[in-house]
């Protein structure tokens, strides 16, 4: 049996509990190193193999599952967030599914969500945003022209951007050039959850200089939109004493 464990954004307390114990019964680890804590890697049992997969192709991940499964041994395949975003795990079920391998997946907390923790802030406050975009800035992965920042900027929404803080020159550009005001609230996230997470504020019109100051260039969540810095928003009607819903009457 695999498992595809999602590791949490950072902090070794963000893994669910059933990951921990997966973790913690696996024979066979695989996780990414380049990006997950290694703290994690306490969990594991005395005797358990590791294998960095940073240092793998495609090929060498599923031949040493390959050789787990022959020896009748649990494997977990351990990735960074949720593996549901950005885990370039597709590939990974295909070649399991070829071969008959039977596994599970157990989703983690992404980094978008701990930038959110980070922040203080709700993506989806009333009358602001009821709409999270997660995205990314076409890279070595290209990014359909229907996705570009943009297109995805007209709709004015909340934007959590992945693996672009390298390219934010060209973000703050595409951003703006899709109708975003240049007085738009942005905010950069540099490892959150971890112990040494950094939080840069400002607006598309000063963040380019402020990460350029800060000399971030990878491991970082940008997120923009008004909900960093709401003027006006509603109250949820969930508890508003004059809104009625199955469990409570309006007063």
């Amino acid at each position: 049996m695999v498992h595809i464990v999602g590791a949490g954004s950072g902090d070794v307390e963000l893994i669910t509990v059933k990951g921990k114990r997966l973790l913690e019964t696996a024979d066979v680890v695989i996780y990414a190193g380049s990006l997950v804590n290694p703290e994690l890697l306490n969990f594991c049992r005395a005797d358990a193999q590791l294998h960095d997969s940073a240092r793998l192709t495609l090929d060498e991940v599923i031949q040493i599952i390959e050789r787990a499964e022959a020896d009748g041994k649990i494997t977990v395949r351990l990735h960074t967030g949720d593996p549901s975003i950005y885990g370039a795990i597709k590939e990974q079920l295909d070649e399991l599914q070829r071969r008959n391998i039977d596994f599970d997946i157990t989703p983690g907390v992404s980094s978008f969500v701990a930038a959110a923790a980070a922040l203080r802030l709700e993506y989806t406050l009333p009358e602001v945003s009821q709409t999270v975009i997660i995205t990314r800035l076409g890279g070595r992965t290209p990014v359909p022209d229907r996705e570009s920042l943009r297109s995805l900027a007209q709709h004015q929404s909340t934007m959590c951007i992945f693996l672009s803080i390298g390219m934010i020159e060209r973000v703050v550009e595409e951003l703006i050039a899709g109708g975003l005001e240049h007085d738009t609230p942005i905010a950069v996230v540099e490892r959150a959850s971890w112990a040494d997470e950094k939080i840069i504020r400002g607006t598309l019109e000063t963040i380019v200089d402020r990460i350029r100051a800060e000399q971030i260039e990878r491991t970082a969540m940008i997120v923009v939109g008004r909900c960093l810095d709401p003027k006006n928003y509603q109250p949820s009607q969930l508890y508003s004493p004059n809104f009625s819903h199955m469990f409570r009457q309006s007063k």
